[in-house]
């Protein structure tokens, strides 16, 4: 959205500090308790076969408690500078379109994890932060469990927080097909599917 004005110079500095404010520090992430993956390789695989994502792509993804994926979504990201405020706003999105609010719940059942391929090392980036900070912000506003958050580079994968990775799939490597046993889930989005979800929920 363009607006017909120039914000002054207070407000941008403003601005700045507040945006300075919505990331999390490896540290922080830590501490947070964020449920591990029992099989984060099967996941990364399973969104990159089913994504096919490019640098700047972020991928959000929802699984039940036995870890299967009930529904993903992914979409590009060009915000600069990285703004945990507007990357929350955009994964809030993209979990409404595809999966209905857990909010009625006292404890949440689902959790959301995040895959974000992007160009640079693999290592911690204060955009990393403010992608951690959105996902667990959305999260909260949609009834789910924060989940891990899941760089995808030239390198390979890595859980952050976590110390667990591997070279294949990465951000230049060809999606594997899907193995002839595993069915994917239903797809992601639309109203046929909202009420497939709805009527195998009751």
């Amino acid at each position: 959205m363009t607006f017909g004005f120039a914000p002054s110079s207070a407000a941008s500095l403003s601005s700045s500090a507040a945006s300075a404010t919505r990331m999390l520090e490896p540290a922080e992430w830590a501490a947070a308790g964020i449920p591990l993956l029992r099989n984060p390789r099967e996941v990364v695989g399973g969104l990159h076969s089913r994504h096919h994502p490019k640098p700047a792509t972020a991928i959000v993804a929802v699984l039940d408690p036995d870890e299967r994926l009930r529904a993903s979504a992914s979409f590009t990201s060009r915000r600069t500078p990285a703004d945990g405020w507007m990357f929350r706003n955009a994964l809030l999105a993209q979990l409404r379109r595809v999966i209905p609010h857990d909010l009625r719940r006292r404890t949440p059942v689902r959790t959301a994890v995040l895959l974000y391929c992007r160009e640079g090392e693999a290592r911690w980036t204060e955009e990393d932060g403010a992608w951690m900070w959105g996902l667990r912000d959305a999260c909260t506003l949609h009834g789910l469990r924060c989940g891990a958050y899941i760089t995808l580079t030239r390198d390979g994968w890595q859980v952050l927080g976590e110390g667990r990775g591997g070279r294949r799939p990465n951000a230049a490597s060809e999606p594997e097909p899907f193995a002839a046993s595993e069915t994917p889930p239903p797809r992601t989005g639309g109203v046929a599917s909202d009420v497939l979800r709805r009527a195998a929920a009751r």
